[in-house]
């Protein structure tokens, strides 16, 4: 009785750690930054869980997603309470329902990794045959499902884990791995760290090479080319339930239009945050040409708006007037933000669904940088900047970076201080001035190593002034993106499937 007690109680007792765990992790990110958590997270998950049945690792790993989803987005039900029309009720179920959906990823993280590793290799008998290959594969494994997250249905690289180390000593791997790289050198310092508590010394080996190497990659992978840019931010912070009405859009176009004027006569480019005016191209064109014959002729404005074509299809959109060519237009856009997946079925049930906005379409065709005040702008609007090899691809033909956003949807809560977070981290990895104008915060301006040289007061009607350059050369990352990290992970994780095949065939040829 007593022995059947005591293992009905280790499960709970992992599934416990793992909500610890995963509330832990939000706490890695901004704005509490404790990156020195992320490791000891990665030894939480990966301890005790070769004691567990497969299908206790998915639980364990489902426990661990609910309690990083359930608290890192919790800002979700701002968007949703706040400014989605939907009771409190109503959106504490549609949160927590995000959160369970969520944390099925780190569940089949788990689950495959019980399934496939530990069954191959029992860690404890032999320190090359078990415990190191299994503490390699967890982290190989680990990479590979935020990987999973990123792309699967509409992809959502939220609250990796590699993005808490921006501040850390790691983050001069960013520029040669990126953000996955972070993960997966975070991961192994977490798994390598519980072999050498149990002393298994030479554990310690890799986890001193992986954090000492920093100090001997280049400090820049990038140079200044020209001469500085000056440029305005400018952050209207216009209340959001009225932005689409008639009453909202003049307060728009008053609004950006006396911030504009306000700007020194020295300044090159001027920038608005993503559908700063509440209406489409056309229909704000006049409205711009007004304000921008008021800037000095060599002064460039580019604002965030909403276009249309000949066939009726919105875009959500960058333009330029004045000192500027080309445009962009969105690619990836947000479910239930842009567009309604199954919109027969959810459209009209509940007013959250209802899309103040037409429904946005993705471009599809190779966009050119902009240009705008001698730069080569690499574009990402919103949600668009937490994709690290998106953004590196815009990297590699821009000299700069341009991120608009509107995270008025997400109140006075995390998500607008992570969401700045990951932006700092894409300036990191590919070596680029970043600029990131936003309706009402976090308006920033973030060097090539990730640091915000400027930043506007949230919440405010202000404008942000400062100089940056273009920048020429590739950091690493920006040339191949993460598929050499993906590779890396994949190789951690042989090791334990060739063990998979090989027990099957012992298993066959004892039978």
């Amino acid at each position: 009785m007593e022995q059947h007690s005591a293992r009905s109680i280790r499960p709970r007792l992992q599934y416990l750690v793992a909500l610890i765990a995963g509330g832990l992790t939000t706490l890695t990110a901004s704005p509490f930054n404790w990156w020195w958590l992320a490791p000891i997270v990665i030894g939480l998950m990966y301890w005790g869980t070769h004691r567990l049945s497969t299908g206790q690792a998915v639980i364990k790993g489902w426990w661990y997603g609910l309690g990083l989803f359930g608290t890192g987005t919790s800002w979700v039900y701002v968007s949703i309470h706040d400014y989605g029309y939907t009771g409190a009720p109503l959106a504490v179920f549609l949160t927590a329902l995000f959160a369970m959906a969520m944390a099925l990823f780190p569940a089949i993280t788990l689950g495959l990794y019980r399934g496939l590793v530990v069954r191959a290799w029992p860690p404890g008998a032999l320190f090359f045959r078990g415990s190191l290959i299994t503490a390699l594969a967890f982290a190989g494994a680990w990479v590979l499902g935020e990987a999973l997250r990123t792309y699967l249905f509409t992809g959502f690289p939220w609250l990796l884990i590699g993005t808490s180390m921006v501040d850390a000593p790691l983050s001069p791997w960013a520029p040669v791995l990126g953000v996955y790289g972070l993960s997966l050198i975070t991961a192994l310092t977490g798994t390598l760290g519980v072999e050498l508590l149990r002393r298994r010394w030479l554990a310690g080996l890799p986890i001193a090479i992986l954090w000492l190497a920093p100090l001997t990659l280049p400090q820049h992978w990038t140079e200044p080319s020209g001469n500085p840019v000056r440029v305005a931010l400018l952050q209207g912070n216009l209340p959001q339930l009225i932005k689409w009405t008639e009453q909202g859009q003049r307060q728009a176009v008053n609004t950006y239009s006396a911030l504009t004027q306000a700007q020194n006569a020295d300044i090159d480019l001027v920038l608005w945050p993503e559908a700063a005016l509440p209406m489409f191209e056309d229909q704000a064109r006049p409205f711009l040409e007004r304000i921008q014959a008021n800037l000095s002729p060599d002064t460039a404005l580019l604002t965030g708006i909403l276009q249309r074509d000949d066939a009726g299809n919105a875009y959500n959109g960058v333009i330029g007037v004045g000192n500027t060519r080309g445009h962009y237009r969105k690619e990836h856009l947000v479910p239930f933000g842009e567009y309604l997946p199954l919109e027969g079925l959810l459209g009209g049930l509940i007013a959250f669904f209802d899309l103040p906005t037409p429904t946005m379409t993705p471009e599809r065709s190779k966009q050119p940088p902009m240009q705008a005040a001698g730069l080569e702008i690499g574009t990402a609007i919103c949600y668009e900047i937490v994709y690290p090899d998106l953004v590196a691809n815009r990297a590699r033909d821009a000299n700069v970076l341009l991120t608009v956003s509107n995270d008025t949807w997400f109140g006075d809560s995390f998500g607008p201080l992570q969401h700045v977070q990951m932006a700092r981290l894409r300036a990191l990895e590919n070596g680029r001035y970043l600029l990131r104008a936003t309706s009402n915060g976090v308006t920033v301006i973030i060097d090539p190593k990730g640091e915000i040289t400027a930043q506007a007061k949230r919440f405010t009607t202000t404008s942000i002034e400062g100089d940056v350059q273009a920048m020429q050369g590739l950091t690493p990352f920006t040339r191949t993106g993460s598929w050499p990290v993906w590779l890396m992970s994949l190789l951690l994780l042989a090791p334990a499937l060739v063990g998979v095949g090989s027990r099957k065939q012992r298993q066959s040829v004892n039978s």
